[in-house]
């Protein structure tokens, strides 16, 4: 397979956690973009990238480009991803996949259009205890699920002026925290028939924790999520059913162990797995596997289904009272 050369846009702490994996795994990293050409400098100086570039426009027109991780703040994703995708460029886009699901479906159909990989890094689903985990409940061990559980709850700062306080950022635990658990379990259970949501909210007006209840076709399935940024919890998942749960420990959604425990007590599997890195390059190497087959949509997390988990946030957000400022398609 001919490895896609990777350009990096924007050089947060995000695109710094996602091109430590990369190059430790021996990905291709071909040029990385800012608004500020002396970082664009400084990243790839520190990580030994070729092109530097101080636009983003610069960036997507670099011919030795094939894919662009888009990295920005939330409200920019979708901007960013159609300058990519416009000019010809693959795109991963960092989790949420937009602010909203007119914003997700507007890069999913000029991705159409052009014939290109649009992708959502939900780089959890792409990891190895994941993939064992869908196996096992593939292969029915689990027996009819019944529920699912999951939370994300760090203690963030609270610094007002942090991008994770400032609405017009997209700030607030639903966007940067909440769309793990919730992903998670439309990974498990696809697309809920109800949903009820209750928020807390710190004085800039963000949301500071989110807990939600999602109600299935089948009546005898059930899912909650709990995430926040004000208190640190145990970020532990589960996934019960009528004949074996699965316990993931913490942290649920990276690299980590999870066991499979019959209804009787007895542990039918004790998952363990080494990952070099932070496994964020699980998802890339999925990108230039479909890149390679021709498609454009990824099979473990389908463009289609990332449009609709934004409308499950869109829905949620509807009921707790949150919307962010200026916020357009």
């Amino acid at each position: 397979m001919t490895r896609l050369r990777w350009g990096i846009l924007a050089t947060g702490g995000i695109a710094h956690a996602f091109t430590s994996d990369l190059i430790a795994n021996a990905f291709t990293v071909q040029a990385v973009g800012s608004r500020r050409e002396h970082a664009a400098r400084a990243f790839a100086e520190e990580f030994g990238i070729p092109n530097a570039h101080g636009s983003y426009e610069e960036l997507v027109a670099d011919p030795e480009v094939d894919i662009v991780y888009v990295a920005t703040p939330h409200p920019f994703h979708a901007e960013n991803a159609r300058l990519a995708l416009e000019h010809g460029k693959h795109v991963l886009v960092e989790k949420p996949f937009a602010l909203n699901a007119a914003q997700a479906e507007s890069v999913a159909r000029l991705a159409a259009e052009r014939g290109l990989l649009a992708m959502e890094a939900m780089w959890t689903r792409y990891l190895p205890h994941m993939n064992r985990i869908r196996e096992i409940i593939a292969a029915g061990t689990l027996g009819e699920i019944r529920s699912v559980h999951a939370d994300h709850t760090q203690d963030l700062p609270e610094d007002p002026a942090h991008r994770l306080n400032a609405p017009e950022l997209g700030g607030g635990a639903l966007l940067d925290l909440g769309i793990y658990p919730i992903s998670f379990t439309w990974d498990v259970l696809g697309a809920p028939a109800t949903i009820d949501a209750r928020a807390t909210f710190k004085d800039t007006g963000v949301d500071a924790g989110v807990a939600t209840v999602f109600g299935y076709a089948d009546p005898a399935q059930i899912a909650t999520t709990f995430s926040a940024s004000d208190t640190a919890g145990p970020n532990r998942a589960v996934i019960l059913g009528t004949e074996a749960r699965i316990e993931i420990e913490a942290v649920w959604y990276t690299p980590t162990s999870f066991r499979v425990i019959a209804s009787d007590g007895t542990v039918l599997e004790d998952y363990s797995s080494v990952v070099n890195g932070r496994g964020m390059h699980f998802q890339a190497a999925a990108a230039e596997r479909y890149v390679a087959a021709g498609m454009t949509s990824s099979d473990i997390l389908p463009i289609e289904q990332t449009v609709q988990i934004m409308a499950t946030l869109d829905d949620i957000r509807g009921r707790i009272g949150l919307r962010y400022p200026d916020e357009g398609a």
